[in-house]
């Protein structure tokens, strides 16, 4: 092992963990971080009890990509993985189909590295099997609010943008089920200039450009190495986005009542056993808000882009600490997050964001929140139809 892989699995600091989180609460509004759930619990405790385990679940996620990627025991597959990888950052699409690289799932890879196993499947479902008990334990909320904070794999500032973005979000959950709220999107208005008053560990509240997800320089890592371990948490983002949607519905037409129970069979159906087996697949796109909450898209726009920028965010530093033999994480990621947590740099249209959100498929992003569907209504994956579009456009057809 490295040095730089030595150092990249830092070592637990107790006692500089009660500061370092004491020092992330003076930068957030107290009464978001204390309390932002406690609507959430009374309503749904369920739904409660699983974003708390989200917040540490994901914190572990990275905690074990890091571990598996440090592991001498797969220096030849990791060797092996980054040159797939590599390779196919230079290959076209027409070279991908005409190698039967490309199927309506995407990208597929050989040999060990296939999208069924992953490269790594003994230690990775060991590590789903670990996470899937987190998940279904309880923990408190302090428990939670420290997730990030004492992660060994991400730094503070990535941690604080992280904690931030999940008050934001159980925010929005408690306006929206508070029905003493009566104009909502004055509410949301409030909420959204309260989490952007800081600025530093604020996501945009503008949509960046879709391509960085799919073209930054270690892009698809997560989804390639760790096939189960993007599906948990991609699911677990579907569910959060999912939830939301189903509780305005609720507001919105009685005919919804109960519609989180939908949503909650839907994602223990998703979730599957501890190896991965499920009666429904589980995301295999990032799920977007225009595709799984399109009512919060409609009523409340910047509110679902800032979620993406999230969930965008959170793929793209897996991606980072996903890919095999890559120098430097640590500044790779803080350049991530001072792209998205940046106000100017890489926005993109409304159009165009709404395009990416949608090119990979409803279905592929986890279905949807209450409706109906059965199979895909794409052929192709997000990153395929990208570059199908590219490549159209650049032949000015």
């Amino acid at each position: 092992m490295t040095n730089s892989q030595q150092g990249w699995i830092k070592p637990a600091k107790t006692l500089l963990t009660t500061i370092a989180f004491t020092a992330i609460a003076s930068l957030v509004p107290q009464a978001g971080l204390a309390q932002a759930g406690d609507k959430i619990r009374q309503e749904y405790p369920q739904l409660a009890d699983l974003f708390n385990a989200f917040d540490i679940t994901q914190a572990q996620t990275f905690e074990a990509i890091a571990t598996i990627n440090a592991d001498p025991a797969y220096k030849t597959v990791r060797a092996g993985v980054r040159e797939h990888l590599e390779m196919m950052k230079r290959m076209t699409m027409s070279e991908m189909m005409a190698s039967g690289m490309m199927n309506h799932g995407g990208m597929n890879m050989t040999m060990s590295m296939n999208a069924a196993s992953g490269p790594y499947p003994d230690m990775e479902v060991e590590a789903r099997i670990k996470l899937l008990a987190v998940m279904r334990a309880r923990h408190a909320d302090e428990e939670a609010a420290k997730a990030y904070v004492n992660n060994a794999a991400i730094n503070r500032h990535t941690s604080v943008v992280l904690r931030r973005g999940r008050n934001f979000e159980n925010k929005l959950f408690e306006i929206y089920m508070d029905n003493s709220i009566n104009n909502k999107q004055q509410a949301v208005q409030a909420a959204i200039a309260d989490y952007l008053s800081d600025d530093r560990h604020s996501v945009s509240s503008s949509p960046k450009a879709g391509e960085f997800l799919l073209e930054h320089d270690q892009a698809t890592g997560f989804k390639t190495a760790f096939p189960r371990l993007s599906g948990l948490m991609w699911t677990q983002q579907w569910l959060q986005l999912a939830a939301l949607e189903a509780v305005i519905l609720e507001t919105l037409d009685k005919q919804f009542t109960n519609s989180m129970d939908t949503v909650l069979e839907r994602f223990w159906s998703k979730i599957g056993t501890d190896g991965g087996m499920s009666m429904f697949p589980p995301p295999s796109e990032l799920p977007m808000a225009p595709a799984i909450a399109p009512d919060l898209y409609t009523q409340a726009p910047e509110a679902a882009i800032i979620l993406d920028n999230l969930n965008i965010l959170e793929t793209v530093v897996a991606d980072i600490l996903s890919y095999p033999n890559e120098e430097d994480r640590e500044t790779k990621m803080d350049a991530a997050v001072a792209l998205f947590t940046s106000k100017e740099a890489d926005n993109s249209h409304a159009a165009d964001y709404l395009l990416f959100a949608l090119r990979g498929g409803i279905y592929n992003q986890g279905g949807p929140a209450i409706g109906k569907l059965t199979r895909s209504e794409r052929n192709r994956s997000r990153d395929a139809m990208d570059m199908q579009h590219t490549s159209t456009m650049g032949t000015g057809q």
